[in-house]
């Protein structure tokens, strides 16, 4: 069975040779009736019109009918990365420095597997957050298994086009008079010695989903 990464090195070609970006790719649902979901994006908007959508399903199609990588039966879905989208590349981050997040870590840390924060930054290589009861908080990325942006007003109002296709419920930000993020000796998440009152956590085991 192809894996994910050997289909991302087919897929990204031919994404790229449209202008487009890949995001994410991912096999869902079981050998039954498994999907293989394609994510991509217009570098100029952060989506894919419905056009763009058509055009690499149908060059996908074709690559996938001739080199058949899969060996159970499967359904091809393209689709755009949505507005409270998942942040799959380190490159990510600094676009969306200032809203909220949820994240899953590839392994427990302190018996922790998720964090709910704001995107404060990047720092060498890791990525800065702001955890409403501890502060500040660094992140290895590459102990970030997979992270998805929380649907608020601040992320409606800094999104276009907007893209509201299996959108999660919006969280009323309306009200928020945080202080601006203070990144100055931030805590590393790996030294941290007690994550006891990380309240609060997202359970949402979607954040590789859409």
């Amino acid at each position: 069975m192809a894996i994910p990464a050997v289909l991302e090195g087919l897929i990204a070609p031919i994404a790229s040779a449209q202008g487009l970006a890949l995001v994410r790719v991912q096999m869902n649902g079981s050998k039954a009736g498994q999907t293989l979901q394609v994510m991509a994006e217009d570098p100029a908007t952060g989506q894919l019109t419905l056009e763009q959508c058509e055009t690499l399903s149908r060059a996908l199609s074709a690559m996938l009918d001739e080199t058949d990588p899969i060996e159970h039966e499967y359904a091809l879905e393209v689709s755009s990365p949505g507005i409270d989208r998942p942040l799959t590349r380190f490159a990510d981050y600094p676009k969306w420095v200032g809203h909220d997040v949820r994240v899953k870590f590839h392994e427990s840390i302190d018996g922790r597997v998720r964090l709910h924060g704001a995107i404060a930054g990047v720092t060498g290589d890791a990525v800065d957050f702001t955890v409403p009861t501890i502060g500040p908080v660094r992140v290895p990325f590459t102990l970030i298994d997979a992270a998805k942006l929380v649907l608020t007003n601040k992320l409606i109002a800094a999104s276009r086009p907007l893209d509201f296709a299996d959108a999660e419920q919006i969280v009323d930000d309306s009200s928020d008079d945080t202080d601006p993020v203070d990144l100055a000796d931030p805590v590393d998440l790996a030294d941290l010695a007690d994550l006891a009152d990380l309240a609060d956590l997202a359970d949402n085991d979607n954040t590789q989903e859409d």
